[in-house]
């Protein structure tokens, strides 16, 4: 079994190009199954029906979310695929099991005010501060994931045009915009803030900490609950709030899914709906608060 996972994982490496972090999740969720089936006597992936799986669902249900569940669903019929390609099995057992239904909570979203006030906070007398002020402005401008944050390198950066290069998940790269605001900020920052961080210029990531090295995720994270706490802002902020908040706050202007779908990098527009969602219950939201007759 370990040598059959170990080629299904060196597959989606080499041939799909998916995150090391996709490939670490693949690899937990086979490693838990394998140890179910091991439990049972079975060693011989062949030999597994589609009733032994739905066991194994059975007996994760009371352990994660639906959601988990469904993801080692997901897992298990992906590895299956690849064996049958491989001539390795006949039959896959996990094709014809229906995935457990979700309750997708809505994203939260900060309003336009609060992203004002957020975005208005970092002191940009000095270095940090002038780092700080462009993360933000770059997180709620371009909708970025904080991973392609973290990882954006000096050459995806194109202030004469005022876009990123940003290399999402999968290794894909798209064109993002990052309109004027986000432009200046940034600008001051590489001219004066990031050359005292990295006075040798030996880093190639534009985002960097104190010591002048790549800020880490959880750097971000971070900094954004200390601005968080120093404008009052206590829902739990998050990096990807603020991607959150970009979607929902171009769709309330009108732009286009197509469009939003692009920016954000999703592979699948149905990702890309629920920020419809979100936009509709904000503005039924708005109505009831504000209209005389609710």
């Amino acid at each position: 079994m370990d040598r059959l996972v170990d080629m299904f994982l060196t597959n989606l490496a080499s041939e799909r190009g998916l995150s090391r972090n996709t490939i670490m999740a693949y690899s937990s969720d086979l490693e838990e199954f394998c140890r179910f089936l091991q439990g049972r006597g079975i060693h011989d992936l062949s030999a597994v029906s589609r009733d032994l799986i739905l066991q194994y669902l059975e007996w994760l249900a009371p352990r994660i979310s639906a959601r988990s569940c469904g993801r080692r669903l997901a897992t298990i019929r992906s590895f299956y695929k690849f064996l049958q390609r491989s001539f390795m099995v006949e039959n896959n057992p996990a094709s014809r099991i229906g995935f457990p239904k979700v309750l997708v909570p809505l994203p939260k979203v900060l309003s336009a005010s609060q992203v004002t006030a957020l975005l208005e906070s970092p002191n940009t007398q000095i270095p940090l501060g002038q780092r700080d002020k462009a993360m933000l402005e770059l997180l709620y401008a371009a909708g970025l994931r904080v991973s392609e944050l973290t990882e954006l390198e000096l050459s995806q950066v194109h202030l004469d045009m005022g876009c990123l290069v940003v290399r999402g998940k999968g290794d894909k790269e798209r064109l993002v915009p990052i309109g004027e605001w986000a432009t200046r900020a940034l600008q001051e920052y590489m001219e004066h803030g990031r050359r005292l961080l990295d006075p040798g210029g030996q880093c190639r990531k534009v985002f960097l900490n104190r010591d002048g090295k790549k800020l880490s995720r959880q750097g971000v994270w971070k900094i954004l609950k200390h601005y968080a706490l120093k404008v009052g802002i206590d829902v739990g902020l998050t990096p990807h709030m603020l991607r959150h908040s970009f979607a929902t706050h171009l769709l309330e202007n009108g732009v286009d899914l197509r469009s939003l779908q692009a920016m954000l990098g999703h592979a699948d527009i149905s990702t890309t709906q629920i920020y419809t969602h979100v936009a509709k219950a904000r503005l039924k939201e708005i109505h009831e608060r504000y209209h005389p007759r609710p």
